[in-house]
C-alpha cells in the first residue's frame, strides 16, 4: 500500500485516458511561484478592508493552492471524456482490461512524481475542483471506472489524510468554494490558467450578491 494520499488521486487519473500530455500553457505551478500581493476583489462586502494579516495570508495561500492544482482537475475532465469515448469503441472485456492496464502504466510514468508533491490541503482542493470540472465526485468516478470496492478502499485511505473523495463543490453554500471560484475567474482573466467551463452552471455575480446579503444579515443579528 502506498503510504501517501497521492495514490488515491493517481487511481483517479488512471481511470481516464491514454493521452496524458499536459496542454503546453497548462503548466503545473509550485508553491514558489510569486503572485501579486494585492488581494483580488472578490472578498464579500468590505471584508477586504478589515481582515487581519493572518487572514490575508490564509487567503493568499488558498489562491496559490487553487492555481497549483486546477490544471490537474482540468486534465481529469478531459481524460474522463476521452476515456468514456475510447471505452465505448472497445467491444470485449479483454480489450477494455488491456486498455486499462496500458493507461495505468502510462499515467504512472507521467503523474506519479507530481502527485507525490501535493500537500494534504492541495489534495482537498483538487477533489473539489475535480467535481467542478466533471460534475462527479472523485469517489463516483473511481467507482464507475474501477469498482465499488476500489472506491470504498480509496475513500478509507484518503480519510487517513483528512481528504473526503466524496466531496462536492458548492460556491453557493460553502464560503471556501466561493473564494476558490473567485480566484479561478481572476486567474482566467489574467491568463494565469486556461479556462475550462465547469460541468454545471455557476452564476458568480449572483453568488456574490447572495453572500453579501448573508453577511449583512449576520451583521445585523450580531448588533
Amino acid at each position: 500500500m502506498k503510504p501517501t494520499f497521492y495514490f488515491v488521486l493517481f487511481l483517479l487519473l488512471c481511470s481516464l485516458s491514454t493521452h496524458a500530455q499536459v496542454v503546453q500553457n497548462d503548466s503545473i505551478a509550485n508553491d514558489s511561484i510569486v503572485f501579486n500581493t494585492q488581494l483580488p476583489d472578490l472578498v464579500i462586502g468590505n471584508v477586504k478592508d478589515s481582515i487581519t494579516p493572518d487572514e490575508k495570508a490564509q487567503l493568499m495561500a488558498l489562491r496559490r493552492r487553487v492555481l497549483k492544482v486546477y490544471p490537474y482537475a482540468k486534465i481529469a475532465a478531459e481524460r474522463l471524456n476521452t476515456f468514456k469515448y475510447n471505452m465505448s469503441c472497445l467491444k470485449t472485456e479483454k480489450e477494455k482490461k488491456k486498455y486499462s492496464k496500458m493507461v495505468e502504466k502510462y499515467l504512472e510514468d507521467e503523474f506519479e512524481g507530481q502527485l507525490k508533491k501535493l500537500s494534504r490541503k492541495e489534495g482537498q482542493i483538487l477533489v473539489k475542483l475535480i467535481y467542478r470540472q466533471t460534475g462527479e465526485s472523485t469517489y463516483d468516478i473511481i467507482k464507475e471506472q474501477k469498482s465499488s470496492w476500489k472506491a470504498f478502499w480509496s475513500n478509507r485511505m484518503a480519510r487517513l489524510f483528512q481528504i473526503d473523495i466524496k466531496k462536492t463543490y458548492s460556491p453557493a453554500n460553502v464560503a471556501e468554494d466561493f473564494m476558490i471560484e473567485g480566484f479561478l475567474l481572476n486567474a482566467f482573466e489574467e491568463h494565469k490558467l486556461i479556462r475550462q467551463e465547469p460541468a454545471f452552471t455557476i452564476d458568480y455575480p449572483a453568488l456574490k450578491k447572495q453572500w453579501r446579503a448573508r453577511q449583512k444579515e449576520a451583521k445585523q443579528k450580531s448588533e
